[in-house]
């Protein structure tokens, strides 16, 4: 406590810390966006298998993946990636973008990746100031980085992060760390029950799946977070978003419509600005409604 106490009390050294740790997440999190929805795939063969009681001959063969095994390696020639190939960022720039072995280039998304979850991460606690309750905040960009990175690359929302990350929310908020608990509570209820709301009444007019479970149990964990009073905010601005690069895409792009669009990310960045806006969008929407 005497450290979290003088981390709090001295903002250059949190700055550093969170600048340092950040980085590290970051790095975590590129493991997190490549593997886990290659995990998921394995899981969901498994089980496949032995729905279908195949024999052990016939089953998939493939190494099973973690979050720490195997071991990261070039994916061109297959080089083992040592310790001090694998500093955020400055590794990348070290090896001037590419393998030390093969001089492959490395994606730019990796030091990307870590550099914005630096950036959200000083962002937030320069938004809502040196506190218990922005600490715990940053775990929720960082899951909301992830998500919104898995969204994108796969159209999938894990449970492995969300419900997680629902929960945490409740738990936290019992506390009173971001919002009353009570709010948070009828926040997550009312979360889920909208957007599953939306997905029926489409279905039942069309009966096309306009999105799947996963923006659900998101926005349900966005308003165990915020609290219900957010939640219409983050919608609308999700909504917009998503409305104006779906368009975009068709436009200029020549995306069918038929083609799906993730709806994660638009979530998660209207989840992110109502994190770090909340109480002035919380005003001025009192002001519009004449509250």
């Amino acid at each position: 406590m005497a450290f979290l106490d003088t981390l709090l009390g001295t903002p250059w050294l949190l700055y550093l810390v969170v600048l340092f740790v950040s980085l590290c997440i970051g790095s975590f999190l590129n493991v997190v966006i490549l593997r886990l929805p290659k995990m998921m795939q394995q899981e969901w063969r498994c089980q496949c298998e032995d729905f279908l009681a195949i024999p052990e001959k016939g089953r998939s063969t493939e190494e099973a993946i973690t979050l720490s095994k195997p071991a990261s390696t070039c994916p061109s020639c297959g080089h083992r990636i040592r310790p001090w190939e694998n500093i955020p960022v400055v590794s990348y720039l070290l090896l001037r973008g590419k393998c030390s072995n093969c001089k492959s280039p490395i994606s730019a998304r990796y030091p990307l990746i870590e550099t914005v979850t630096a950036l959200f991460s000083l962002i937030t606690v320069w938004l809502l100031g040196p506190d218990v309750g922005t600490l715990w905040a940053l775990v929720l960009v960082w899951a909301l980085i992830a998500l919104t990175m898995i969204d994108f690359d796969t159209q999938l929302l894990p449970d492995n992060i969300t419900l997680p990350l629902l929960w945490l929310g409740l738990v936290l908020n019992y506390f009173g760390t971001i919002t009353d608990f009570t709010s948070a509570f009828w926040g997550a209820v009312a979360g889920y029950l909208s957007l599953w709301s939306v997905y029926w009444l489409f279905k039942l007019v069309t009966g096309k799946e306009g999105m799947g479970y996963g923006d659900f149990k998101l926005l349900a964990a966005l308003g165990a977070w915020l609290g219900w009073q957010l939640l219409p905010a983050v919608i609308l601005l999700s909504s917009l978003v998503g409305a104006i690069v779906g368009i975009s895409l068709m436009v200029f792009r020549r995306h069918g419509r038929e083609v799906p669009i993730p709806f994660g990310p638009y979530l998660a960045a209207a989840g992110l600005l109502s994190l770090w806006f909340g109480d002035e969008i919380l005003a001025g929407w009192y002001a519009w409604l004449g509250v």
